[in-house]
């Protein structure tokens, strides 16, 4: 199981990239798998210089292929002027728009005001409909006052959290099941 954190953070330290960590740890811990993270702050700068993806250099192709090969994608943002950051959707102009299709996704996002937390259901949701991802019905959002010094402590966020790898959890064994029957029919499975 590859889980990609996937963070559209664009400064240091981050609220955002904390609260995507959390939930990656919990969710590896409730289901296993391999984690790989990606924070925009390292990464803008190399898919900045392609606008599309066949102008990818190799480290730029290998961000792509992460988040095209990924089984499930935790992806969280800083609410910034009321949608996700621009690094973040400079990326997903260039994934594949097959690639994601019935991939798992946590959404998150960070934000001053709880106003803000609307752009995980009117900006980011949308967006991976578009990818025919599934996303869980639980978003995360965390405002500034649930940090101390950008590690997350407010106990009604972490409960989203555990909410959220709960429905992840849950559609998995359901992909699997379907894999099996459908290899069975095939004859690949034993």
């Amino acid at each position: 199981m590859n889980i990609l954190v996937l963070s559209g953070n664009v400064k240091r330290p981050s609220r955002t990239a904390s609260l995507v960590s959390v939930i990656a740890d919990r969710l590896r811990q409730r289901i296993g798998g391999h984690l790989q993270s990606i924070e925009l702050v390292d990464a803008a700068p190399v898919l900045f210089c392609a606008l599309r993806a066949d102008q990818l250099d190799t480290e730029g192709k290998a961000i792509i292929a992460a988040v095209e090969g990924a089984d499930i994608i935790i992806v969280g943002s800083p609410a910034y002027r009321a949608s996700y950051s621009g690094a973040l959707k400079h990326l997903f102009d260039l994934v594949d728009y097959r690639a994601l299709a019935d991939k798992r996704v946590v959404l998150a996002a960070t934000g001053g005001t709880p106003l803000h937390g609307l752009m995980l259901e009117h900006q980011l949701r949308p967006l991976f409909g578009f990818f025919n991802a599934m996303t869980v019905p639980t978003a995360v959002y965390a405002l500034e006052d649930d940090f101390a010094n950008h590690q997350l402590t407010n106990p009604a966020v972490l409960e989203r959290i555990d909410r959220a790898i709960e429905e992840i959890a849950a559609i998995m064994p359901a992909a699997n099941t379907e894999a099996t029957l459908t290899g069975k029919r095939s004859g690949l499975a034993a």
